[in-house]
């Protein structure tokens, strides 16, 4: 009885696995080819959102003021 239920789990996790994989494939490509350029590479993507993540904290910074500390 257990090895029926392993047995399900495991078809189960296949298939779902089976469509994840055909709904990120199908995805992936249609994204690349609205924009008209071609894909950027990894690293390129990385340097990028790194660049975001910075301008924004220095955003956040700049326009928080510093509390007085006045007792």
């Amino acid at each position: 009885m257990r090895s029926l239920g392993l047995i399900g789990l495991v078809l189960a996790l296949l298939i779902v696995g089976v469509l994840v994989k055909k709904q990120m494939s199908s995805v992936v490509p249609a994204a690349a080819s609205q924009s008209g350029a071609p894909a950027p590479t990894a690293r390129a993507q990385s340097q990028q959102i790194q660049q975001q993540v910075r301008e924004q904290v220095d955003a956040a910074v700049q326009a928080r003021p510093l509390p007085d500390d006045a007792k």
